[in-house]
């Protein structure tokens, strides 16, 4: 089992690999792995690579889960 989450593509370079966003933190990805993906594209990102494209809606869904999971756990820690 993987697990993946969804970024944002920023840029592309020539060299195949992106700068992508996680909830505003920037990564490289590796984009051998998937096609005809551009800027503004969501991809799903394992280890480094991108692995898969997914719809907008999904992503943002996803990212807003995660925030909240976040927010939950930060509000445990500091009980």
């Amino acid at each position: 089992m993987c697990l993946s989450i969804p970024a944002e593509i920023i840029s592309i370079e020539e060299n195949g690999r992106a700068l992508v966003s996680v909830g505003g933190t920037r990564y490289k990805a590796s984009l051998i792995l998937v096609d005809n993906v551009k800027p503004g594209d969501f991809i799903l990102l394992h280890s480094g690579y991108a692995i898969g494209k997914i719809d907008p809606e999904r992503a943002y869904e996803t990212l807003h889960l995660m925030e909240g999971i976040k927010r939950k756990a930060d509000d445990t820690t500091h009980e």
